[in-house]
C-alpha cells in the first residue's frame, strides 16, 4: 500500500493496487500516478452517475444538453438556433436535427418572432423543463453523496486544490 493509501485511513483503493501491480516494471512518478489515475476513475465515475440519472429521466445526453442551455437563460428558457448551434458547438445541420428530435418529444418548441417571422425562437417546454430538472436533482444528489467522506472544511480545501490545478493547466 502506498504512502498515500495508509494516510488515507489504511484501506487500498484500485490505484494502491494499480501501483502495486506496476511498481518496478515501467518508470513512473508514483505521487503523480496516483493522483492522475485517481482522478480519470472519478471522471469515469462521474460519467456513470450522470449517464444513470440520464436514463432515469429518460433523456439522452444530446438532449439533457441542449435543454441546459436553455434552462440557463432563466424564463421563458428561450435561444436561437443560432445561439445555442454556438454554444453547443454544432453546425447548423446538426442543431436542427436535436431540435427536431427534442420538438417531436414535447421537450421544446419553436416560435416564431412577432416582429421578424424569419426569426425563430426555441423555448424550452414546462414538460422539457420539469425533465431537465429531474435529471439535475439525480445527477446533483449523487455529486453531493461523492463528497460526503469529506467535512465542508475539506471539500472547501479540495475545491482550492483542484482549481489551482485547473489554471495550472487553462494557463499553460
Amino acid at each position: 500500500m502506498s504512502e498515500q493509501g495508509a494516510a488515507a485511513g489504511g484501506t487500498e483503493d484500485s490505484v494502491d493496487r494499480h501501483i502495486a501491480r506496476w511498481r518496478g516494471k515501467v518508470p513512473f512518478d508514483v505521487p503523480t500516478e496516483e493522483v492522475i489515475t485517481r482522478i480519470q476513475l472519478l471522471t469515469r465515475h462521474i460519467k456513470q452517475v450522470k449517464d444513470s440519472a440520464l436514463a432515469e429521466t429518460g433523456l439522452q445526453a444530446f438532449e439533457f444538453e441542449t435543454m441546459h442551455r436553455l434552462a440557463s437563460r432563466g424564463r421563458p428558457w428561450r435561444a436561437t438556433p443560432s445561439e445555442l448551434a454556438a454554444e453547443l458547438m454544432l453546425s447548423p445541420a446538426g442543431m436542427t436535427g436535436r431540435l427536431d428530435t427534442l420538438e417531436k418529444a414535447g421537450l421544446i418548441r419553436r416560435l416564431r418572432a412577432a416582429g421578424d417571422r424569419r426569426r425563430v425562437d426555441v423555448e424550452l417546454t414546462e414538460e422539457g423543463h420539469a425533465r431537465w430538472a429531474a435529471a439535475m436533482r439525480l445527477r446533483g444528489e449523487a455529486e453531493v453523496a461523492m463528497l460526503e467522506p469529506f467535512a465542508p472544511a475539506e471539500q472547501a480545501a479540495l475545491a482550492a486544490l483542484l482549481k489551482r490545478m485547473l489554471l495550472h493547466v487553462e494557463n499553460r
